[in-house]
């Protein structure tokens, strides 16, 4: 009774209310939900179709052209050695018995540098002296000789005239005549014996003068082997006591070139060098010459540059070893092009240089140089296409690039990025020092962006 009392209660209050009040579809949340989701997966369709269009578009590496100094550089190693050295030695034998100088010391020419003892060279002075002095009285005495035989026979000759030729007899006379011309000869021998004893006495003189071992340059010591009562034994050869070095601040830098690079090495280039002493300092130098004697080593050869250099500091010292750069060539405000950009194609497309040597290859019935199956373009072929190896680019082999980059004169193309594409420039190439490159075009200005390398946008 109670239950039935309910429903019609519920029924009443739906009859009140009326059918007007329900829901209309699109206030349904399923509706909505249902748009959103479409709406999304919209969104995510167009922004992954974007995506890979936009990783499909390549990337380019650009780097921007510029002006610059180009500096084609020869290294070499070397030793510093002064300009000039003089080994100063002894022509005398004896014993040493005054050291005056020492390493480091700068001695001027005619300075006295070691003393030998004279003793023994003094006496030998004297003998000589003495011989000359008995020679001197041996020339008078024979001179006095010839006095007399003159006088002889004048006497015999003014007797013969008198008596009309009848005394004295003609051998007196030819003994007088024979005695003169004997005393004419002792006194030459006299004189030569003078002579001789005069030269010998010169030479003891000297020798003793050379007791005194003197300084024949002005300069440094460099070394010393001598010292107080050391013997010294010239009997073959002078013996070295000292070596002195003309002037330290200027010093002379040997190197050796090697035959690869000897060509383009020439006297009046400027150059600079580092020693071990002084890592992180820069010294500059002047070559003055370099050798055509060759000289070979472990079947390498060499020739030898000489460099002059400024050592005003004496921060050098000679037999440093130092390792040079020479500027064999240099070029001011050109235009400098990476070598990568002259190696550069782009993917699928070819310099004109390349169009026009397939063209006339197609003309002559042939194919151009470097074509292959899959070669024009990055994406031909479609899957497998990209999956297959391909072969290098035309001027893609480092060192084929790098060969023709470095030989001047040549025509090469460079491309340049202009509104998001690569477009071909003509140059011609110049000096190369393996990294930067000379050019010269009128198409080209500072600042253009070259490419050097492509990447794909998924590495991007």
């Amino acid at each position: 009774m109670k239950k039935n009392k309910t429903t019609s209660s519920s029924q009443e209050v739906q009859d009140l209310l009326g059918d007007g009040l329900a829901r209309k579809w699109w206030q349904s949340p399923t509706v909505w939900i249902g748009a959103v989701a479409v709406a999304v997966a919209v969104g995510g369709f167009a922004w992954w179709q974007a995506d890979q269009k936009a990783k499909a578009k390549p990337v380019y590496v650009t780097e921007a052209l510029k002006k610059g100094t180009l500096s084609l550089t020869v290294s070499a190693n070397g030793t510093l050695q002064p300009t000039r050295t003089v080994n100063v030695g002894s022509e005398l034998s004896g014993t040493v018995r005054k050291v005056y100088v020492d390493v480091n010391d700068k001695v001027k020419k005619g300075q006295v540098m070691v003393e030998l003892d004279t003793d023994k060279l003094m006496a030998q002075v004297g003998r000589s002296r003495a011989t000359m002095a008995s020679a001197q009285a041996k020339q008078s005495q024979a001179e006095a000789t010839l006095k007399e035989a003159q006088a002889n026979l004048a006497r015999l000759e003014e007797v013969h005239r008198l008596s009309g030729g009848q005394v004295p007899s003609a051998t007196e006379l030819d003994s007088g005549r024979a005695t003169l011309d004997r005393a004419k000869a002792d006194v030459a021998a006299a004189k030569a014996s003078v002579e001789d004893a005069r030269n010998a006495l010169s030479t003891d003189e000297t020798n003793l003068s050379k007791a005194s071992i003197k300084a024949s340059i002005d300069g440094v010591v460099l070394t010393r082997t001598v010292e107080p009562g050391q013997a010294v034994a010239a009997s073959l050869q002078a013996v070295t006591l000292f070596t002195v070095a003309e002037d330290l601040n200027k010093l002379r830098l040997e190197v050796a070139v090697d035959e690869a690079d000897v060509g383009t090495v020439q006297a009046d280039q400027r150059a600079s060098f580092t020693v071990s002493a002084y890592p992180s300092r820069r010294y500059p130098a002047k070559v003055t010459r370099v050798d055509y004697g060759s000289t070979k080593t472990d079947n390498v050869v060499t020739y030898v540059a000489r460099l002059e250099v400024n050592n005003e500091d004496l921060s050098l010292r000679p037999g440093m070893t130092a390792s040079a750069t020479i500027r064999a060539n240099e070029r001011q405000d050109v235009l400098l092009v990476p070598n990568s950009a002259l190696r550069f194609t782009p993917t699928g497309m070819q310099n004109p240089g390349q169009a026009a040597a397939g063209a006339g290859a197609a003309r002559e019935g042939g194919k151009p140089a470097g074509s292959a199956p899959g070669a024009s373009g990055g994406n031909s072929g479609g899957i497998v296409g990209q999956l297959m190896p391909r072969p290098p680019r035309q001027g893609g082999s480092r060192q084929g690039g790098r060969e023709q980059a470095q030989a001047p004169g040549q025509t090469r193309y460079v491309w340049v990025l202009q509104g998001g594409q690569p477009e071909a420039r003509q140059v011609k190439t110049g000096l190369s020092d393996g990294r930067m490159t000379e050019v010269e075009s009128e198409a080209l200005k500072e600042g253009d962006l070259l490419i050097t390398d492509q990447r794909s946008g998924a590495a991007k």
